[in-house]
């Protein structure tokens, strides 16, 4: 959903969360930032909990430091419970430091927070009277570092890439599978990923090419090279999602650079080419 596209109104953001319900998709997601027009992650999933039945609900991600751990693990379990079970909740540290600024919390020792933050969650789900109503949602975890890949294989559900072409996902994935077997977890780890999109004319295309150079404008020159990533022609998108599938991508969560209901149908309307 296009929660952190400026000028986005509140009302739009269910009903495009009902929308992309009747479509082909399974789920919606959300960003996370402090210092930027950008309506609360877990504050929209609420909302979107009640006004729909079937599709999951995912922050793509939640910046875990920021928030209280106890207050966090409520809220996230109030939404699961809502929902009747379809929250994933993706955290991680965050790249702004203004973010943490503002909030009054130095960027030090945040993936050690983080780390602590996952137990103290996992801790919070399984108390009596929280396990009573949920079990807690799916949890997530981002990163690059080393650090991050343990910390998602000792805590987590499985790993979230933060974008990029599908052949960084697959040096991604394997780090995060070889970290998971070496805590001899069972299973596999979910592997999640994510993109932006903007379809339609080239006004279109322009304008959420401009958002994503002012989103990720804290990372100087590069930002240029994430707006030129920017999905947009429905043969990118179709390329995209079936590079992600070959790598073994599990969810694709793909997000509007352009807050526009007709970017759902032209979304669906590529996915319909894989």
């Amino acid at each position: 959903m296009p929660n952190a596209v400026p000028a986005t109104p509140a009302s739009l953001l269910v009903e495009w969360a009902r929308t992309a319900e009747g479509g082909p998709f399974s789920s919606v997601g959300v960003v996370d930032r402090v210092v930027y027009e950008c309506h609360d992650p877990l504050t929209t999933l609420a909302a979107v909990a009640e006004a729909t039945e079937r599709i999951g609900l995912v922050t793509m991600v939640v910046i875990g430091p920021l928030r209280n751990n106890a207050v966090l693990a409520k809220e996230a379990a109030a939404i699961d419970t809502v929902s009747g079970g379809r929250l994933t909740l993706g955290l991680a540290v965050g790249a702004r430091a203004e973010d943490y600024t503002t909030v009054g919390i130095s960027t030090k020792a945040r993936g050690d927070r983080l780390t602590q933050q996952l137990l103290d969650l996992r801790l919070f789900w399984e108390r009596d009277e929280v396990a009573a109503m949920t079990q807690g949602p799916r949890l997530l975890v981002g990163g690059s570092s080393d650090v991050s890949f343990l910390r998602m294989a000792r805590y987590a559900d499985g790993y979230i890439h933060g974008g990029g072409p599908p052949r960084t996902f697959v040096r991604a994935a394997d780090t995060a599978k070889t970290a998971w077997n070496e805590l001899a977890r069972t299973a596999s780890p979910q592997l999640w990923a994510q993109g932006y999109f903007a379809l339609g004319d080239p006004d279109t295309v322009a304008r959420g090419r401009a958002y994503m150079r002012d989103y990720y404008a804290f990372t100087g020159p590069f930002a240029e090279r994430i707006a030129e990533g920017m999905l947009a022609t429905p043969q990118a998108v179709a390329q995209f999602v079936r590079g992600y599938a070959e790598a073994g991508c599990d969810e694709l969560v793909l997000f509007p650079a352009v807050a526009e209901l007709a970017q759902i149908d032209l979304l669906a309307g590529a996915l319909a080419e894989v």
